[in-house]
């Protein structure tokens, strides 16, 4: 009843929030977009109140009058006033976008019908049994398979996605873990968004439940040798994995033992199997510290070995193959190195270098087989892969294109004589290979598939190195189609992130397509805060440092501007998370640059975050961003470049933003209290629009077609708000 009765409240209160006006006067100075918008031209924006609220530290005093948007009782969310606001604004968004309906199921149907109705993965093997994902005709959800190595054709299902979501409007599929055996699965789920995943434990065969679901774990288990008991994380009240549990299969599930405890409230606990499957790691970490353990895979009670202990700006990744441990860690520079360690005695001091890096070459990931370990590395900003041999010798993996993308794919297997890749471009579709150690030969097992048609031919790549003002040189990874003229009167979409240490990689999007026949340049802004060039480039992104990030993109598009790929005011630009408070910064900084802006779920009220130690993520964000509760310096950094706290008044491009009700890593009402004080201060009549997912989190709609409604609806947005020509024949 009482669910009920807060639904029609809710509906009541949005009601008021919407105010029907009409002004003539005022539809002549209205943009394009809005003039021939009657609906949103007729509802005036919604206007969430004011209430005083101030805090001081260190001594500053900072006023925050929509600071009640946060519901107290988060992650519940069932306040009627915030929902109500929430649901006006929702109002608002699909008032305004209503005109756009034609727009917006064009570009959707163009997005699907460049994805295959059925599709399936490259299969692969493990323990006896290959293993496969497909997509039956149109659905939206995968189905997942299996086959016995000697009956490659006996394939049976082993889980159906589509059965776990029917009815639920959000469903996302997390662990997905099989026993050594093959006898029993172990996956979990999360129906709302909130990343508090509900672990279950099947009999493949019987489907019979085997235990209790244990609710609110994150990541993968790691069954044990016997297949009888497995090890996994749980997540606090506050979204913090800092305790690894044992269930053991028959047992009561109220006495699962604890394994590890992490006391940090800044580190992140997680469980992993070792490549060779001997045993299973503990491993904690920051974005820039980490400590791993193992212990036996038969005997995960044992007590956890260490293998380095944890220190400051220390981070190193562990495998296991016979003998040693292979280590990729930054013990002796920052751009990492790989070790070898003896399996009795770790240590750091018996590290061994079996690859170094150096200025120029970052080593970001390792694969370790029996025979051969195989290093992702980037040299000079463009991704490499160098395969070692049991004998030490070296030798590189060549590919044609002189920028690319390339990783690992699923390498299952421990004992094998190849490694599985994917490869993709700003033209090449993603393509999955595998490179045979003995013959050097890459073997192409799958292309993407785009029924509608596709020819590289008709599009263009260009890597440009852009002048930032301090100096620095910013890689900007550019496509557009051939017919489009590098005049400047072409609309630009500059895409960027820059937190982390995470690269914005050259890869290929169908989806782009859209945008690029309709005239678009697209590029992506390698700036400062992500690793593209080394672990440095991300070192002068952060901290003191974080303004670099901003800056510099704005110097890439001032950058792309003097080249002619577009020119100020006619550039979109996207960003999400902290990639959607990189927009916040350069609409503060430069909004006279900006045509449009799509801003996802935007790290936007940045100094609040980090000031609230309750919340999910602020203590690992410290190393990162800095910690203003302590440090009057980070206080005083922060509140100078977060968005929310230097909106001014002023005139303001249009925008689109985003938030997931159960988003744990951008809480709702950072959006939210971004729009309405932008709502304020704004003196425009750009549109200003908050769409909040009220039944989702931090990355929207799940369900493969449902998603790209989502996209059709900012490529809509920014086709009617930039200078967009029409499709190319």
């Amino acid at each position: 009843m009482f669910r009920k009765l807060l639904i029609i409240t809710v509906v009541a209160t949005a009601a008021l929030y919407l105010v029907t006006t009409f002004n003539a006067s005022q539809d002549a100075a209205r943009p394009a977009a809005q003039k021939d918008n009657p609906m949103s031209a007729q509802i005036e924006p919604p206007r969430a109140a004011q209430k005083p609220h101030t805090f001081t530290q260190h001594g500053i005093t900072v006023e925050d009058p929509w600071a009640w948007l946060r519901d107290p009782d988060y992650p519940t969310v069932d306040n009627p006033e915030i929902l109500a606001y929430l649901e006006s604004e929702n109002a608002y968004f699909e008032a305004h976008m209503a005109p756009l309906n034609g727009l917006v199921q064009e570009l959707f149907t163009e997005l699907k019908d460049r994805q295959p109705s059925e599709d399936e993965s490259v299969p692969y093997e493990k323990n006896g049994y290959r293993y496969q994902w497909r997509y039956e005709k149109d659905a939206q959800y995968r189905t997942w398979y299996r086959a016995p190595v000697a009956a490659p054709e006996a394939w049976a299902v082993l889980l159906d996605e589509r059965e776990l979501a029917e009815g639920q409007e959000y469903f996302a599929l997390g662990a997905l873990a099989v026993s050594p055996d093959g006898q029993r699965l172990a996956y979990s789920t999360d129906t709302n968004g909130s990343e508090r995943f509900t672990l279950h434990v099947i009999d493949i065969d019987s489907r019979e439940v085997l235990t209790a679901p244990i609710e609110a774990t994150l990541g993968s288990p790691a069954w044990n040798a016997a297949s009888d008991a497995l090890a996994y994380a749980v997540v606090n009240e506050q979204w913090q994995p800092l305790h690894i549990y044992l269930r053991s299969l028959g047992e009561p599930a109220a006495q699962d033992p604890l394994l590890y405890e992490e006391e940090d409230a800044a580190y992140r606990a997680g469980v992993s199997v070792s490549q060779s499957e001997k045993y299973v790691f503990f491993t904690t970490s920051t974005h820039t510290s980490s400590e791993v353990y193992f212990v036996p895979r038969d005997n995960l009670r044992a007590t956890p070995t260490l293998i380095a202990a944890r220190q400051p700006d220390f981070e190193y990744e562990v495998d296991h193959r016979d003998g040693e441990f292979v280590i990729r860690a930054n013990l002796r520079q920052q751009n990492f190195d790989l070790y070898r360690a003896p399996e009795k005695t770790p240590g750091t001091e018996h590290w061994e270098i079996l690859l170094a890096g150096d200025e120029n070459t970052y080593l970001t990931d390792h694969l370790t087989l029996k025979d051969y370990v195989v290093v992702e590395l980037r040299e000079n900003g463009l991704d490499q892969m160098r395969v070692i041999a049991a004998d030490g010798a070296t030798h590189d993996i060549s590919f044609d294109e002189a920028a690319y993308s390339v990783g690992f794919g699923t390498n299952a297997s421990y004992d094998t004589g190849v490694a599985r890749l994917t490869y993709t471009s700003m033209v090449t579709p993603r393509t999955v290979y595998d490179y045979d150690f003995e013959s050097r030969t890459l073997s192409t097992l799958k292309v993407q598939e785009i029924p509608s048609g596709y020819d590289a031919s008709q599009f263009v790549t260009t890597r440009l190195m852009a002048p930032a003002r301090d100096g620095a040189r910013v890689p900007v990874s550019i496509v557009h189609h051939r017919t489009t003229p590098i005049d400047g009167s072409a609309p630009l979409y500059l895409y960027g992130y820059g937190a982390y240490g995470l690269s914005m990689s050259p890869s290929f999007s169908t989806s782009r397509i859209s945008l690029l026949e309709r005239g678009f340049v697209y590029a992506i802004a390698h700036i400062r805060g992500g690793d593209e060039m080394g672990y440095d480039w991300y070192t002068q992104g952060k901290l003191e440092n974080r303004t670099n990030t901003f800056n510099d993109f704005v110097d890439v598009a001032k950058h792309l501007i003097d080249e002619n790929y577009a020119r100020a005011g006619n550039i979109a630009i996207a960003g999400g998370s902290a990639g959607g408070k990189l927009m916040g910064a350069v609409v503060n900084q430069a909004p006279e640059l900006w045509g449009a802006v799509a801003a996802h779920v935007p790290f936007v009220d940045v100094l609040n975050t980090i000031l609230d130690g309750t919340l999910p993520l602020t203590p690992p964000e410290w190393s990162e961003w800095g910690n203003p509760i302590e440090d009057p310096d980070a206080f005083k950094l922060i509140q100078s470049y977060s968005p929310y706290d230097q909106l001014k008044p002023g005139e303001y491009p249009p925008m689109l933003v985003t938030a997931g009700l159960n988003d744990p890593r951008v809480t709702y009402w950072e959006p939210a209290k971004y729009v309405a004080k932008l709502r304020t201060l704004k003196r425009d009549d750009n549109v200003l629009l908050l769409k909040t997912n009220m039944g989702a989190g931090h990355g929207g709609k799940t369900g493969r077609f449902d998603a790209l409604e989502e996209l059709a609806e900012e490529y809509a947005f920014f086709l009617t708000e930039l200078e967009a020509a029409a499709p190319s024949a």
